[in-house]
């Protein structure tokens, strides 16, 4: 809707007339059905010009899917000069709900091979001509590169972009890149796999372990900021961020990091970490990427960014941590100073008592000590609860502080 104004302003009557009647429209209860009216009315305004609406991934959709989907199908049903392009992994939900659209194409990428390969060979192409000038590479050294990368892509983007990373870092000498280019296997869980081990031979090992660990089992990308108050830094990094960019780069083959902030490479790279992978020959190696990243489960890691986050804002939450000196102050009118209090415990403050559901189940004692009289959730209570629902404030937060007291 937003995009849509934008581009086309004359449509903003149709979100102006709700907004007049009835005020801020995100605390509606009924906040979907308020919208889905305003985006309704949209598409049969008759100003509207032709407009294409694009959506990537709707498989990693969590959250109301069923919901988005049935808005998909039935507003492409209309007469509206409105066309949907949607791309997904072909799970059979997804494929039945988007069945019920009656004008539709649909184009399977599996069935699509020579297209893809098409596709594959020019980015492949590309990637080589951003590598040349950097390296300095020879005609005849180019083109083994690209035999190399045409031969053992399998049809895979992902693959393609991982391996010419790897060859453009400045590390790898000119001397040495051929020999290089023969580790890179054939296919995504081959490439991942080996990756992983190369990381577990380096010298940062159980800190790379740590960081993808956390960054699979978080509900968000986090900063580093917020990452390196859920790990256990060594003492020479503890306070440099600097250093551990540097250590989530050595993860290059599964993390990125755009704006500071961590994210996985791709679904897959997570995938194979949390040894889900549905192919079967992947799901072998995931399976065992999983037992090397997450050695005591997935609930020992829940309860390590609990108890970290526990400890951190137990460190840092004060009251009027921002010195607003008001109690009163409107949250339009909050700047957060530059250099932030809670920007090491902003992931902690909205997320601590979701991991601490995670871990919670009858077959272990941890979480009982935990939830006692003068236990560590009882303590933080005791003595910074009222500062937690400021911080939580200061974050535009609160609703989601309100769900996890209840829970």
């Amino acid at each position: 809707i937003y995009l849509l104004v934008s581009q086309q302003p004359a449509l903003i009557s149709h979100v102006r007339r709700p907004y007049d009647h009835a005020g801020n429209m995100f605390e509606d209860p009924n906040v979907w059905v308020v919208w889905c009216g305003i985006f309704t009315s949209i598409l049969q305004d008759p100003g509207l010009r032709m407009t294409y609406l694009i959506i990537g991934a709707l498989d990693k959709c969590v959250t109301d899917l069923p919901q988005l989907l049935e808005l998909i199908t039935r507003t492409s049903c209309t007469s509206s000069p409105i066309k949907w392009i949607v791309s997904s992994r072909n799970w059979p939900d997804i494929e039945e709900q988007l069945e019920a659209a009656t004008q539709k194409a649909r184009l399977s990428l599996e069935l699509n091979a020579e297209s893809i390969s098409t596709a594959v060979n020019a980015f492949i192409q590309n990637k080589v001509d951003q590598l040349a000038p950097k390296t300095k590479y020879d005609a005849s050294m180019i083109g083994t590169i690209k035999d190399y990368l045409h031969s053992h892509a399998n049809g895979t983007f992902l693959w393609v972009a991982l391996v010419c990373q790897a060859l453009a870092d400045p590390k790898v000498k000119k001397r040495h890149i051929l020999a290089k280019l023969q580790t890179f296997p054939r296919g995504l869980d081959s490439l991942y796999a080996r990756m992983l081990k190369q990381i577990g031979d380096s010298e940062d090992a159980e800190l790379c372990k740590q960081i993808l660990a956390v960054a699979a089992a978080v509900r968000r990308p986090i900063s580093l900021d917020e990452l390196a108050s859920l790990i256990e830094m060594p003492d020479d990094v503890s306070d440099d961020l600097e250093s551990l960019e540097e250590i989530v780069k050595l993860c290059g083959s599964f993390l990125t990091i755009r704006e500071r902030a961590v994210y996985f490479v791709h679904q897959s790279a997570k995938d194979f970490l949390l040894g889900t992978a549905s192919d079967k020959a992947f799901n072998e190696a995931s399976q065992e990427a999983f037992k090397l990243v997450f050695p005591a489960g997935m609930d020992d890691v829940s309860y390590v960014i609990f108890w970290r986050s526990l400890n951190a804002m137990s460190q840092k939450l004060r009251q009027d941590i921002y010195c607003l000196n008001a109690p009163g102050f409107l949250i339009d009118d909050v700047q957060a100073p530059n250099l932030d209090p809670l920007a090491t415990v902003r992931y902690s403050c909205i997320y601590w008592i979701d991991h601490l559901r995670d871990f919670v189940s009858n077959t272990s004692a941890k979480w009982v000590r935990l939830l006692q009289d003068d236990g560590g959730v009882h303590k933080f209570l005791t003595t910074k609860y009222l500062y937690w629902l400021e911080a939580l404030s200061l974050l535009r937060a609160l609703s989601e502080g309100i769900k996890a007291i209840r829970s």
